[in-house]
């Protein structure tokens, strides 16, 4: 089969202005769908990029958590602070 001939056996997905297919697996997409895949997009483009926004009052990530045992005591998961 030709290079041409290939071309014309692909369906053309509809797609919205910023590339997300309004067409998955045979159904119509809704608006609430794409947003959310527009949302999801984003989120991946952050944690790709490294810029996830930073914990407020967290642990400190600097130590090793296990370091004092603070992980567990007798069995208990304890002290994540």
């Amino acid at each position: 089969m030709t290079e041409k001939g290939m071309a014309e056996d692909v369906d053309v997905v509809p797609v919205t202005e910023d590339g997300i297919p309004t067409v998955v697996n045979g159904q119509e997409l809704t608006d609430l769908q794409i947003q959310a895949l527009r949302e999801a997009r984003i989120r991946r483009d952050n944690e790709a990029a490294g810029t996830r926004p930073a914990e407020v009052g967290g642990a400190d990530r600097t130590t090793d958590p296990t370091r004092y045992g603070d992980w567990e005591k007798a069995g208990r998961a304890i002290d994540f602070s």
